[in-house]
């Protein structure tokens, strides 16, 4: 299948586990690229702080693929790691000097100039916005940053960081899938609707829960169901459940199998219609919409 767009963003969260060497990644990533998959989730903490080191290394081996794609990443979290050993407790951090530092170490580690978007990993409960908001500015005069957003940030939360912002923030990077509805009730994606940001969906197959929903549960007879009457796997349905959704929301995979994500992009081709998308929503909730 060849792709012009898609809006599945791929996770490298999992990297350790893929049993790739360098070259399989950039196999994976050139194979990505190919399905119209052209943006690449990281983080910081990922695979204890290892994740970024061994993507760059990956893009190493072949430099090229460096112009094609467009990376995110995010910072923000402490952990208690040997890689960090001043870390006596896992904490958030969205100094201004973490922030920057966090950016730079970034950038160093997967071997780029700039980062597309930088995302902060967690809402901090000592976060200072006016903080945040210098770090975002150094690093993007820099250019070291094209784009900033949030991961996690319930809309209060969001408001007020944009709120010492000149340019929007172009990301919330949320939990959302048939297992996961709190983020279509609690104002969420209402807000990304409202400010036409895009919203991305971490653990779209709810971690791999989705393939064990009980056949005889309610959501698993209507999986069942729809999947025989479509043509469409479990997991196929479960992503087209979450296309469908007006504030346009970006999955984010983390398979290392080609194979696997070429059956989750063809999932775009399918638009599920109003009933069987609420038929979905209301097995998942266990109970019809008021």
């Amino acid at each position: 299948m060849q792709a012009s767009y898609s809006r599945l963003i791929q996770g490298i969260w999992r990297i350790a586990d893929w049993g790739l060497d360098a070259n399989g990644v950039a196999g994976l990533v050139s194979a990505c690229l190919d399905l119209g998959i052209d943006t690449f989730d990281l983080a910081d903490i990922y695979t204890g702080y290892q994740c970024e080191g061994m993507f760059g290394a990956a893009l190493a081996q072949s430099p090229e693929l460096k112009q094609r794609i467009r990376l995110i990443t995010k910072c923000g979290i402490a952990l208690v790691t040997p890689a960090r050993p001043e870390h006596r407790v896992k904490h958030y951090n969205t100094s201004r000097e973490h922030i920057v530092r966090s950016a730079e170490n970034s950038l160093l580690a997967m071997g780029v100039e700039q980062i597309d978007t930088l995302l902060i990993h967690r809402p901090d409960p000592l976060m200072n916005v006016d903080e945040m908001a210098e770090a975002f500015m150094v690093l993007k005069r820099a250019g070291k940053v094209a784009r900033f957003g949030v991961s996690n940030f319930l809309p209060h939360q969001f408001d007020l960081l944009q709120s010492r912002l000149d340019e929007p923030l172009a990301a919330n990077q949320v939990e959302v899938s048939l297992l996961h509805t709190d983020t279509l009730f609690d104002g969420t994606l209402d807000q990304c609707q409202r400010l036409r940001v895009a919203p991305q969906a971490w653990s779209p197959l709810a971690g791999g829960a989705l393939a064990k929903v009980e056949p005889a549960s309610s959501l698993g007879k209507v999986l069942a169901r729809l999947s025989e009457e479509l043509g469409l796997t479990r997991e196929q349905l479960a992503i087209a459940w979450l296309l469908r959704h007006p504030a346009r929301i970006h999955p984010v995979l983390g398979s290392g199998k080609i194979e696997r994500i070429q059956v989750l992009v063809a999932a775009q081709q399918i638009e599920l219609d109003r009933q069987q998308w609420f038929e979905l929503l209301e097995a998942a909730l266990g109970r019809q919409m008021p």
